[in-house]
């Protein structure tokens, strides 16, 4: 089975263990990393990179001391290392302006406003999961169990 990691990035502790206690749901079959900033986040994918592994999603905050969620999620998007990568800000803080140049540049996913819905945010994760691994090539089969089937079966009936 190929080796897929989910990363979640922001620099308050306890979000950090927040969102990953609610993902905590794919732990069995993904590889889910907490990052304390960006830098940790850009190390963390060249390790990845490294040891070809995918990473199918970036869950990232915005406002964040050093390089921002934005900033971050700018420069993933424009690696060509990691096209494919889904892209998810989390933030309470972020302005429209902010909003709108991650759409643009960091080819942005999909929003989620702090405080968030659990059951809201593991819905965003598997659809997103779920185009990563069709887009990907990568066979589903064996991760059907924790993918959006209604993603699923739209994108298999593209083809």
């Amino acid at each position: 089975m190929d080796k897929i990691n989910i990363i979640c990035v922001d620099d308050e502790r306890e979000v950090l263990e927040s969102v990953s206690r609610d993902l905590e749901y794919f732990s069995d079959m993904f590889n889910i990393e907490e990052c304390e900033s960006a830098f940790e986040c850009l190390e963390l994918l060249e390790e990845f990179d490294a040891q070809q592994e995918y990473v199918a999603l970036i869950i990232s905050d915005h406002i964040m001391p050093e390089k921002s969620g934005v900033e971050l999620l700018t420069e993933v998007a424009q690696d060509s290392r990691f096209l494919g990568t889904k892209k998810l800000l989390l933030t309470g803080l972020a302005t429209q302006a902010d909003t709108i140049r991650a759409i643009n540049n960091a080819k942005l996913d999909n929003f989620l406003e702090k405080v968030w819905d659990p059951n809201e945010l593991l819905q965003m994760v598997k659809e997103l999961v779920t185009e990563f691994i069709l887009e990907k090539g990568i066979d589903y089969e064996p991760f059907i169990e924790k993918l959006d089937s209604t993603t699923l079966y739209r994108m298999l009936n593209q083809a």
